[in-house]
């Protein structure tokens, strides 16, 4: 439907919305076929895009005020995998109607050389949103980069100043997108977070740590435990827990026999494995075993679980920070 259509009835709100907030739907979630039980797909794809059919109507009202909303991403070198993922987020602007910026560099390129485009786009005004995709080359200070970002624009959530709101149970930063489209799923799909327990597996700043901290923030309620490389008995902690997101990058490592009957389990892991019965060679797998299924009550796939939601999310940081700018 052209944007011209959509009737705007909606009433932008530029304050952060806590992650219960979100309006639940029963989706009609399919089970996964060929294992006994019967775990329900948590659809990141049908998640999504009622995602983007919300920011459609936020895209239109920012427009008819005359503001464009503009992301940029930045790439460094020629990791396949990156442009696969940067083709996805420029696929997901042209689709909304989010002018897109796409800046290729040379995996040669010097530190500085990053450092002054981000800079730059730190200074242009209709510019909304920067990312810089991850891995960069290894001769270059990735954190150290991703920290010049203008914290308004800084749609990852990755900057300091906004993962310290985060700390302190504020939601007016930008948060980051993989947890915060964890969240969206669990709402989406119905699921309680309020007293349950919660094992997330993995403490990195892109999505173990500030999941915890999302998780257990006032409003979800969730009791949070992070096992990390150093935990001892992690099996048994998952075991016991309610709700298991596994982020450690390590194919199938969560098996049936760590999960209780009925515990919902998000798979953010996405990881290539070889796989000689495929044409190409390998498959894509999560952190998270097929078998699981037969445990679980709800169960993300990979792919078609969190990636969607993750591309979803940043689109809405997107939109939400061209929403800011007309107050600023």
């Amino acid at each position: 439907m052209p944007l011209i259509s959509v009737q705007i009835t909606h009433t932008v709100r530029t304050e952060p919305l806590l992650v219960i907030e979100y309006r639940k739907a029963n989706p009609q979630s399919q089970g996964f076929s060929g294992l006994a039980m019967v775990a329900q797909r948590l659809d990141g794809k049908a998640c999504a895009a009622e995602v983007e059919e919300g920011l459609l109507i936020r895209i239109a009202a920012c427009k008819e005020k005359g503001i464009q909303p503009h992301l940029a991403v930045v790439i460094v070198g020629d990791d396949p995998a990156s442009h696969v993922y940067v083709g996805s987020k420029v696929r997901a602007c042209e689709r909304l109607g989010i002018q897109s910026t796409h800046i290729e560099l040379a995996a040669d390129s010097t530190e500085e050389h990053v450092r002054d485009a981000i800079l730059s786009l730190n200074e242009q005004s209709g510019l909304h949103g920067i990312l810089v995709q991850s891995p960069l080359p290894n001769h270059m200070n990735e954190e150290g980069l991703t920290d010049l970002i203008d914290p308004v624009k800084d749609v990852d959530g990755f900057h300091p100043q906004n993962l310290g709101r985060l700390v302190q149970g504020r939601f007016d930063g930008m948060l980051p997108c993989t947890p915060s489209g964890v969240m969206r799923m669990l709402s989406w799909a119905g699921i309680e977070t309020e007293g349950k327990t919660a094992v997330v597996l993995g403490r990195s700043r892109i999505v173990g740590m500030p999941q915890s901290l999302l998780l257990g923030a006032k409003g979800v309620d969730s009791t949070v435990t992070v096992a990390h490389s150093r935990t001892k008995n992690t099996a048994a902690l998952c075991a016991s827990a309610d709700i298991v997101i596994a982020a450690v990058g390590r194919p199938e490592m969560v098996t049936a026999d760590w999960i209780k009957e009925g515990a919902v389990v998000i798979d953010v892991g996405i990881n290539r494995v070889d796989d000689s019965s495929r044409e190409r060679g390998w498959r894509l797998a999560g952190d998270v075993h097929p078998e699981v299924a037969s445990k679980a009550s709800w169960l993300s796939p990979v792919p078609g679980g969190v990636g969607p939601m993750t591309i979803a999310m940043l689109m809405e940081n997107t939109v939400r920070a061209a929403e800011q700018s007309d107050i600023a």
